[in-house]
């Protein structure tokens, strides 16, 4: 594990407390998102960020006045933090710690579907549904579209695939005839 990732956990943990404490937990993880989304798709805004020849007093005033009355404070205080510090690269490592943090926290789980078309509401609500019964916890779901797969669906929660592809399916039932044959 990298120094990186482990300090993104250090930060996470802290913005995490100061949000429950504040009962806005998943408002935070909003805000946080859309933070490292602004810094991290724009590289104007990277180099803006990284360049050592521009004061650090400069890029908070800058970047006080972008996310103010956007985000809330502990998201602003937790960036300022990272700026000071020159540590501002590790805001996605941050944002994938706090959203775990707070999964294990709230019982949520993040759970990506792999399917052929794009899921109704009605099909996202049966999956997070079912798979919520598996995992023991709150599935939010996000669906992918992947036109490779033959049909069915593939999920994956945390470290877990749950193949159920058909050709997951087929791959399983070639496996069983081999197994047979020997």
């Amino acid at each position: 594990m990298s120094r990186e990732t482990i300090a993104a956990k250090r930060y996470a943990k802290a913005l995490f407390e100061v949000a429950a404490q504040q009962q806005k937990t998943l408002e935070v993880e909003q805000e946080l998102k859309a933070v490292v989304e602004a810094v991290t798709a724009d590289n104007d805004v990277q180099q803006f960020i990284s360049t050592p020849n521009i004061s650090v007093t400069v890029k908070l005033d800058v970047l006080k006045k972008a996310l103010q009355d956007k985000v809330s404070q502990p998201v602003i205080n937790t960036v300022e933090l990272l700026i000071e510090r020159g540590r501002a690269d590790i805001l996605p490592d941050l944002l994938e710690s706090y959203i775990r943090i707070e999964g294990e926290s709230l019982g949520i789980a993040d759970a990506t579907v792999y399917s052929t078309y794009p899921l109704s509401e009605q099909e996202k609500a049966t999956v997070a549904a079912q798979f919520g019964a598996l995992a023991n916890k709150k599935i939010r779901v996000e669906n992918v579209i992947d036109k490779s797969l033959l049909g069915g669906v593939k999920v994956v929660i945390g470290d877990k695939l749950y193949d159920g592809s058909l050709a997951g399916k087929l791959e399983r039932l070639e496996k069983s005839f081999n197994r047979q044959a020997q």
